[in-house]
């Protein structure tokens, strides 16, 4: 795809798609500019606002019976898109 890898559908961004505004993952160093490019050019919609954030990944842990194994969820950034009013993405059209 790009920059935005996915949107994020949960339960706060179905309920954030009412007021207009669509949440997606983009690649870490995507900025604002690039991801309104993007999702203009990809979706066909004006862009009026673009919030970006990261979401640090965590340390996890696991006991076995055996020994104990650790690891790290990858970091992510997240990009809150809202369009012009009366603008929607149907992400479910190609299905």
């Amino acid at each position: 795809m790009g920059i935005i890898k996915r949107p994020a559908l949960t339960e706060k961004s179905q309920a954030m798609q009412e007021k207009g505004q669509y949440t997606f993952v983009v690649e870490l160093t995507a900025n604002k500019i690039e991801i309104a490019k993007e999702v203009k050019k990809m979706y066909g919609v004006d862009v009026q606002d673009v919030k970006t954030m990261r979401q640090i990944g965590k340390v996890k842990s696991k006991s076995t019976r055996t020994k104990v194994t650790s690891g790290r969820t990858s970091t992510i950034k997240k990009a809150i898109v809202t369009v012009a009013p009366g603008e929607v993405i149907d992400f479910y059209q190609g299905i």
